[in-house]
């Protein structure tokens, strides 16, 4: 069950800096902070229609056995590689909905590519590694960001008015991960808030 309280969904932060700037930290049920949470921001008056860009690097690479980042945000429509940096040999597969694939075995130094069309959390897997596990958050919006160490995120230059917040974990105790709270984003000053969750 999701646990949203008063405090935890307060008001902490409205400065008059930049300009709908919106902060979110996330916190587990103790109040830990909760890293590589994907916070995404869909203003209600829509977005821009030209392609999203970010300002990571967009590709997972198959590294020490295991894949980095562990969790990478990218647009819907991105072509992702998959670089194999390791000695071994991976076969990268998923059976998300938005995405089922297969990359077949391919070696150190090799890299295969994959298209995401569909926005939706995209869980990896390597066939010869059963540790490997991975994820990719395809998104449909410019208003992304994954959180901190400190679980925090500060997504730039939104769009003023309302809006729906969603925030997504592969942890999260709740329908596909997720929960969702509707948002309003001064059209000047910043915006902090602080939200609360529970993990499995």
């Amino acid at each position: 069950m999701i646990r949203i309280t008063a405090l935890g969904l307060s008001l902490l932060v409205a400065a008059p800096a930049h300009a709908g700037d919106v902060g979110i930290r996330v916190v587990d049920a103790s109040g830990a902070p909760l890293a590589d949470a994907v916070v995404t921001i869909h203003p209600a008056a829509g977005v821009f229609s030209g392609p999203i860009r970010f300002p990571w690097k967009l590709a997972m690479v198959q590294r020490n056995i295991s894949f980095e980042p562990s969790t990478l945000i990218v647009p819907a429509g991105a072509t992702v590689p998959f670089p194999n940096e390791d000695k071994v040999r991976h076969h990268v597969y998923s059976f998300s909905k938005p995405a089922r694939f297969e990359i077949k075995l391919f070696g150190r130094d090799e890299t295969r590519s994959y298209t995401f069309k569909s926005p939706g959390a995209v869980a990896l897997g390597c066939n010869i590694h059963d540790r490997m596990a991975g994820f990719i958050k395809v998104v449909d919006t410019p208003f992304a960001m994954k959180t901190d160490a400190d679980g925090m995120s500060i997504i730039r230059s939104v769009t003023g008015g309302r809006a729906r917040l969603t925030v997504w974990h592969p942890r999260m105790r709740a329908r596909d991960n997720e929960v969702t709270f509707d948002i309003d984003v001064p059209a000047s000053g910043d915006l902090t808030r602080r939200i609360q969750v529970a993990l499995r």
